[in-house]
């Protein structure tokens, strides 16, 4: 046996020396060298060889060989500081080649006079992409997180945090003003981006644009926000605060653009100005448009048919308010149904308790446009719970209102009525009952018509389609595809902290929803790895594990040494499947170990 060693580049260029035992061996009459062990990093060994030859020799077992070296001082921990999630974070952002990307875009072109012109601008957006990928905050909330995760540029450059106190600002505003023009310079950039990141993505996972899927989420502000945050239907629960509307394309579960439009912006409005983009910047031309029921229009149909190339879709329908919904649900025949196949869910239910979708296409009087209704026992579980407790509580309602009657406390008609209306608005009471007032006597009694219709929708919905070609288990499969973007929603908003927002800037709103749809481009990834390499791990628990991994420095015998921990089990298992073996940062050049 006997020693070698092997250098290694890592993906920021620096070349790091490992040793190595190799022994010769025979194989198929060839004489070749086999690794028996592979020994670390040069400098690593370097540093740790006199305490491993007093080992060797059995002079200090393991635990008195610590004791030892922490008594005598030769050993003092100056710093340990999250590394994992970082290091992760890095090798994800050189896979998709965002340094290529971001170093050929352009930068804002209104500098201060104390900003530099050739600061390292996408060293900052991979750390925000990591500080949204662990801990989300805003730009003033960053500077805490610099303490305690070792985040560093390209160069391996640790970026430390600048206290200056300004008023409620503890960060130094020159600092400050640098993240925030590394928002200006990446909005700037945003177009051509998202179409590189598509490219390499198409490369990467073999991309193939058949289907594009579409939806809507908002985010609202904590404050007045910009002039785009408006009141509109809040998906957020929060309909007192301001938002933003935010529209995600993705295929094949992967994001590959987003639009931001004010706050009051209806879903529908949003498609022309969606398939325009996709066409003219993505080149688009035969696809197939999936959208949930609030983008259907008549005129948004007509977009899709007259967009360039050969455009389909299929989308949902709306079931209130839509005569021809109901008329397509009364030509359902029972015979006709077709199971379709359950999902991993249900699978794993004993197939008597096993909830059953079936689906059925139906005659559609539309010329060219297929409707398939769709029959789901989860979805009519749920529907019927929802209407249960609706008019329970509706119910109780019209209770009390119709004791306040009895007792003399409400009189006039039109006092009567309006509260009734209060309470049929407050709970869809509407959807489910009818009331008469007479000999100044209020009562009510189930609605004759609507509620009968409300149990018949009950558990369906509806699908159409202008492709001849695709037939009805397909045509539920993929528009079940669109729960993708709704997961991918939740990623962004939960995990990765899109909302709320702080800034007052228009731009600045717009590149900090950049930020967080880049982010979950990571998250994706990182998912994507640890299915292929079955780890039982999902993205949120593989971070939190990430951060047992520390970068850590030393002295030893009054030199300063760094070096990495392991991190935990989970930890070990997300680098496997990423295949990171390289734990260290890179070492800075000419003696700079940090910049701000």
């Amino acid at each position: 046996m006997f020693i070698r060693s092997v250098k290694v580049p890592s993906s920021s260029g620096t070349v790091h020396e490992y040793v190595r035992i190799v022994e010769s061996v025979w194989e198929q009459g060839r004489a070749k060298q086999k690794v028996v062990a592979n020994l670390g990093r040069r400098d690593v060994l370097d540093a740790v060889l006199p305490m491993l030859q007093r080992f060797l020799r059995g002079e200090d077992g393991p635990t008195n060989l610590a004791e030892q070296a922490a008594l005598s001082g030769s050993v003092e921990v100056l710093d340990a500081s999250t590394w994992g999630p970082m290091l992760v974070a890095r090798h994800l952002f050189d896979k998709l080649g965002l340094w290529q990307i971001l170093d050929a875009g352009r930068r804002w072109p209104k500098l201060l006079p104390e900003e530099d012109p050739d600061d390292d601008w996408p060293s900052r957006v991979l750390a925000l992409l990591a500080n949204r990928l662990t801990r989300p905050a805003s730009e003033h909330a960053l500077a805490s997180w610099l303490e305690s995760d070792y985040v560093c540029d390209r160069h391996g450059r640790r970026y430390v945090p600048c206290w200056k106190q300004q008023g409620r600002v503890r960060v130094d505003l020159q600092q400050l003003q640098c993240w925030y023009r590394t928002l200006d310079h990446l909005y700037l950039n945003k177009s051509r981006i998202e179409v590189a990141l598509y490219h390499q993505l198409r490369d990467l996972f073999n991309l193939q644009p058949d289907l594009v899927f579409y939806d809507l989420t908002s985010t609202y502000f904590t404050g007045h926000g910009p002039s785009i945050a408006k009141h509109g239907y809040s998906r957020d629960g929060r309909p007192r605060h301001v938002q933003v509307v935010v529209g995600v394309v993705m295929i094949a579960g992967w994001p590959i653009a987003h639009h931001v439009w004010a706050g009051n912006t209806r879903d529908s409005t949003t498609v022309k100005e969606v398939v325009s983009d996709l066409t003219q910047r993505f080149h688009f031309a035969h696809v197939v448009f999936v959208g949930d029921r609030g983008m259907v229009t008549e005129s948004n149909v007509d977009t899709l048919s007259e967009a360039d190339g050969a455009w389909g879709f299929l989308i949902g329908m709306t079931r209130r308010q839509n005569p021809e919904a109901e008329l397509l649900i009364d030509r359902v025949q029972e015979e006709r149904w077709i199971d379709c196949t359950v999902g991993i869910n249900a699978s794993e239910k004993m197939p008597a308790d096993r909830p059953r979708t079936r689906v059925q296409e139906v005659l559609c009087d539309r010329p060219d446009v297929r409707v398939f209704v769709v029959d789901s026992d989860e979805r009519r579980a749920y529907e019927t719970r929802m209407r249960e407790k609706s008019m329970q509580r509706t119910r109780e309602g019209l209770e009390k209102v119709q004791t306040r009657v009895a007792r003399g406390r409400l009189k006039k008609a039109e006092k009567i009525g309006a509260a009734v209306e209060r309470v049929l608005q407050r709970h869809h009471g509407y959807r489910y009952y009818a009331w008469e007032l007479q000999d100044g006597q209020l009562r009510f009694f189930e609605h004759p018509v609507n509620l009968p219709r409300e149990k018949k929708y009950e558990g369906k919905y509806l699908i159409q389609t202008d492709q001849p070609e695709l037939n009805a288990q397909d045509a539920v499969a993929h528009y079940k595809e669109l729960n993708e973007v709704e997961r991918g929603f939740h990623a962004l908003k939960d995990p990765i902290g899109m909302r709320p927002i702080w800034h007052h800037s228009e731009r600045r709103v717009r590149a900090h929803i950049f930020v967080a749809a880049l982010a979950f481009l990571l998250d994706r990834m990182l998912e994507r790895a640890l299915r292929d390499a079955r780890v039982n791990l999902s993205s949120t628990a593989a971070w939190r594990a990430l951060e047992t991994i520390r970068h850590v420095r030393f002295q030893v015998n009054g030199e300063t040494k760094t070096g990495v921990t392991q991190g935990s089990a989970h930890a070990r298992q997300v680098l496997r499947a990423l295949q990171i073996s390289d734990l260290r940062p890179p070492t800075p050049a000419g003696g700079e170990d940090t910049t701000t």
